[in-house]
């Protein structure tokens, strides 16, 4: 074989390398990037219908059902302008409360229900996630007729 085809062959598999693990990369990011959604943005068709993503917002006063077990809560997260259902099997954080601004990462159901697999709670009364305080800022603006 002569050497210029040789280097050829080492330069086309040395392309294919890193073409496949680009791909390899892309597929992994694909698969574990999660986008923030407000219920108002749910409410307006947004949100994808059966992948992963995240919710964020408060936790409506008085909407919290939990199951005679304990492990099977339901809960309206809220903007204050939409709200979403939330249900969630499992433990929720010790600082979960109604009124206080939450998290959770699952997805969204047919029949609109949220089903969550994590469920975050602010750490402090200070502290709110980035993404969810921008969420009810632009959704209190909105209630006002403000752009």
């Amino acid at each position: 074989m002569k050497p210029r085809r040789k280097r050829l062959l080492w330069l086309l598999a040395g392309v294919a390398l890193v073409g496949l693990a680009v791909t390899l990369v892309l597929r992994a990011l694909d698969a574990n990037v999660m986008f923030f959604y407000s219920p108002s943005q749910i409410h307006a068709g947004e949100a994808p219908q059966g992948a992963a993503f995240r919710i964020g917002g408060l936790v409506e006063v008085g909407s919290l059902q939990r199951s005679a077990d304990g492990l099977q809560v339901q809960f309206m997260v809220t903007d204050e302008v939409q709200r979403v259902p939330v249900r969630y099997q499992g433990l929720l954080p010790d600082l979960f409360r109604e009124g206080k601004g939450v998290v959770a990462s699952g997805k969204l159901q047919a029949d609109g229900v949220f089903e969550a697999s994590e469920v975050l709670a602010k750490h402090d009364e200070n502290y709110m996630p980035p993404e969810a305080a921008k969420a009810l800022e632009d959704a209190a603006r909105t209630s006002r007729g403000q752009p």
